[in-house]
């Protein structure tokens, strides 16, 4: 089972590969993800998920995000056949084939317990999306490209020689050394505490790169500025989870070695970082795809800060992993269907998308107050449980950081988003607007109905989910 959730997205990619027509390719990627679907929440209901004598193994954190990563997939793969019958100049072979490739390797992110293995699939997430964030071909397009390549080259170094430290950790305490999770967890209290601290500040610097954490976040505004709004969506909430679930599997180590203080100091000024970044220079931000960008930066900080915080903040920080990543889809798909009603991202040719684009503006709008934590959408419920923890433990100085970012963002955010949606629509572009269909509206309707019924109710198997999977991070 637990290699077919991985094959099965592959098979599919080979056969949108093969597929001559164009016309049929994108309907490829569509099935594809009705297909996955009832197989991944086949193997959620399952105890026990394993695969490759224990490398591969379905465990509650892993859950949390293949499940939502599947729904969000989905809804993604739906889209692709309007938006590429809107976008025919592009080369949808390569696009369909690099979509498939990539939720392949998030599935597989998400099962493998082996750090060697999960370095490799992280990396392999990278590459398998760089071919699609250049399908406009343009110079900025290529330009995002390398910056992606070239910053996330250096991330994915630094978390390799994390791994090496953390194998050394193991081998210096007098034990074979591994790159297997319960192995490494098993022996942990007997690790190098001095070589353990180094490998989780590279791992954490390494994967905190492919995750977009300030100062490492410098190749977020290009790649999702110029990336597609269905690719920019796999970006903000999968390939920014992958990277994020690796790290909780390193900080699982560092807290069965009983050096949870230690790692939450740096997940803290991390977080406090990446809030603050996002919280300058959304500010004025002009480019509302940039704008996403820098939202990006912002929720991620958000959720190592939860980690950092400790406590029932662990749980509304995996929670907000959901709540995130499923508002991104709405924000990003709704934003691509804006960008191409105007042939533009400047707020200043774009203005009165209500008028122009009425059902795109309304899910952009209701977007961002679910991203900016207002009730009654599922980030509002996921922020407060975490605010509510560093309540609890007596964190004032956190709380008031965190609630002052937060203003700021609003602020900043809305200021963009009211200059996109609000006013009267200026000239029409020189190329052809195009319409608004069911397919590239019902996608973001479906992950806006699920974040507005998370922050009113969280379903009892996702709510267990969590608390277990809290649980495990916490050494319970």
């Amino acid at each position: 089972m637990a290699w077919l959730l991985v094959l099965v997205p592959l098979a599919f990619a080979l056969i949108a590969f093969a597929v001559r027509s164009d016309r049929v390719r994108p309907w490829v990627v569509a099935t594809a993800g009705m297909v996955q679907l009832p197989l991944v929440f086949l193997a959620l209901r399952r105890q026990h998920v394993e695969g490759l004598n224990g490398w591969l193994q379905l465990d509650a954190l892993g859950k949390v995000v293949l499940g939502f990563t599947t729904i969000l997939f989905a809804a993604c793969a739906c889209y692709v056949p309007g938006y590429l019958n809107q976008r025919r100049e592009g080369n949808s072979r390569m696009f369909c084939t690099a979509l498939l490739a990539f939720f392949a390797v998030l599935t597989l992110i998400t099962e493998t317990h082996h750090l060697g293995l999960l370095w490799v699939a992280i990396e392999a997430s990278t590459l398998s999306t760089a071919p699609m964030l250049y399908f406009h071909r343009t110079p900025r397009s290529l330009e995002a490209i390398w910056k992606y390549l070239l910053i996330g080259s250096v991330g994915i170094a630094l978390a390799l020689m994390g791994c090496f430290f953390l194998g050394y950790a193991s081998l210096y305490a007098g034990h074979e050394p591994s790159l297997e999770l319960s192995e490494l967890i098993e022996n942990a209290p007997f690790m190098s505490k001095s070589w353990l601290h180094a490998a989780f500040i590279f791992l954490l610097v390494g994967y905190g790169t492919k995750m977009g954490l300030a100062p490492m976040h410098t190749w977020k505004p290009d790649a999702y500025g110029e990336a597609p709004g269905v690719v920019g969506t796999l970006l903000a909430g999968g390939l920014t989870s992958g990277a994020f679930l690796a790290i909780l599997r390193v900080y699982r180590i560092v807290v069965a070695a009983g050096e949870a203080d230690f790692a939450r100091k740096p997940l803290i000024a991390l977080g406090l970082i990446s809030m603050l970044v996002a919280g300058v220079f959304m500010a004025r931000q002009k480019d509302f795809k940039r704008m996403l960008a820098y939202s990006s930066v912002e929720h991620m900080g958000i959720l190592v800060l939860g980690i950092g915080i400790g406590g029932g903040a662990v749980f509304g920080a995996l929670l907000h992993m959901v709540n995130n990543g499923l508002t991104k889809g709405v924000l990003f798909l709704s934003a691509g269907n804006i960008h191409r009603a105007y042939a533009s991202k400047s707020t200043d040719e774009v203005r009165g998308a209500l008028r122009r684009a009425p059902y795109s503006a309304g899910l952009f709008l209701a977007g961002f107050f679910a991203i900016t934590g207002s009730p009654p959408f599922g980030p509002f419920l996921s922020e407060f449980t975490i605010l509510q923890s560093a309540m609890a433990s007596h964190q004032y100085a956190i709380v008031g950081a965190f609630l002052v970012m937060l203003i700021i963002v609003f602020i900043g955010m809305g200021s963009t988003v009211l200059a996109v949606v609000q006013g009267e629509p200026g000239p029409l572009p020189d190329r052809p607007t195009s319409n608004e269909r069911f397919l590239t509206i019902a996608p973001s309707v479906f992950l806006l109905a699920i974040v507005l019924m998370l922050g009113v109710y969280v379903p009892a198997p996702l709510n267990n989910l969590l608390r277990v999977a809290a649980q495990s991070l916490e050494g319970r």
